[in-house]
């Protein structure tokens, strides 16, 4: 009942955004119509593209329109055009050509390129969820490793110095830190870190052939990584001196358990459920983090994608994007919260 109801909340939450962005985009004063033809088109052409994408319809219309295409189950004229665009399975027909379908989301055809925004979607998510989960696992080991370290060793000089630092690694935005690392590990140091200053994942050879190219992944990471590093070894070390001072912790250390134990068995475990929300949240932050550190980097990805979509005003690549994103973020949250009662018996879902 929990998951349905935080289910429920999510799609609502979808919605919302998917109203509010379509709201936004078709208010505001371009026309798509005219950008898929640039500079040489006639009024009369215009036209045509306008009613063939809909756009001259109110705008309720095209928000009620653009929900149906997404909704599983839709009532949808039975045309050729339609089952081409659907692949839709019949679940009831009417006399008038209408039909209950059963379907996978629509996300529509990019304005630009004509090609399925699924298929645009498919070819940059994989880049970035690469990128943002390297930064991720980097962060998470760093930072649980550095905080419980700082906390261990409580105002000594490691203490104050790891302070220093994650105060320092927080506060610097992570699109300055791309450019920073991109001057002095990728230009200055070039030469003995073999990095380059820009470079996607996926590269083109001089044969014609695509290939992985790892090392473009280290500089991006680092720089996406530095602020949830920061986060987590502040939070890392004030839930571990808040469960280190429990009576509990004092008890299996007078039992004669090993510090090791204690840290890892007693003291961390119930020290996570605050991490885990800083790690789950910023992991669906760092999707759309990554735009300004994919544009830094020329890291070709979701973000390169979005950008492209918002200055060539390709309305179902953009909200294909946002859906996309949104999607993580009600997700990862709804996970987040089924791991606490694993985390902590004291947490009950109900």
């Amino acid at each position: 009942m929990y998951t349905l109801r935080r289910l429920a909340y999510g799609i609502l939450v979808m919605i919302l955004v998917v109203t509010t962005i379509t709201g936004i985009i078709f208010l505001a004063p371009v026309d798509p119509a005219q950008l898929t033809f640039g500079q040489r088109s006639d009024v009369s052409t215009v036209k045509a593209k306008t009613a063939e994408l809909g756009l001259d319809q109110p705008l309720y219309v095209q928000l009620g329109m653009y929900l149906s295409d997404l909704s599983p189950i839709s009532i949808i004229a039975q045309t050729p055009e339609n089952q081409r665009k659907y692949q839709a399975q019949t679940l009831w027909s009417w006399s008038d050509g209408n039909a209950l379908v059963l379907k996978f989301p629509y996300l529509r055809e990019s304005y630009q390129s004509g090609r399925p925004v699924t298929e645009i979607l498919a070819d940059a998510i994989p880049a970035t969820a690469l990128l943002a989960g390297t930064a991720m696992l980097l962060a998470t080991i760093l930072g649980l490793l550095f905080g419980i370290v700082a906390a261990l060793k409580q105002h000594s000089w490691l203490d104050h110095l790891v302070s220093v630092i994650s105060v320092f690694g927080y506060s610097l935005p992570s699109y300055v830190a791309a450019m920073l690392f991109a001057l002095v590990f990728g230009y200055a140091l070039g030469e003995w870190t073999g990095l380059e200053i820009q470079g996607s994942l996926f590269v083109l050879s001089d044969f014609g052939e695509w290939q992985v190219r790892w090392r473009n992944l280290v500089l991006p990471a680092l720089a996406l990584g530095l602020r949830p590093v920061a986060l987590i070894t502040q939070l890392t070390r004030s839930a571990m001196l808040d469960v280190l001072s429990q009576d509990f912790v004092r008890t299996a250390t007078a039992k004669g358990l090993s510090q090791k134990i204690v840290v890892v068995k007693h003291a961390l475990r119930n020290a996570l459920n605050p991490i885990v929300s800083a790690i789950s949240g910023w992991f669906a932050a760092l999707l759309t983090g990554a735009f300004f550190v994919e544009n830094v980097f020329n890291f070709k990805g979701l973000g390169d994608a979005t950008v492209n979509a918002l200055l060539n005003f390709d309305i179902p690549v953009v909200l294909g994007c946002v859906l996309f994103t949104s999607a993580v973020f009600v997700v990862v949250n709804l996970l987040s919260d089924l791991l606490y009662a694993w985390l902590d018996p004291r947490v009950r879902v109900s």
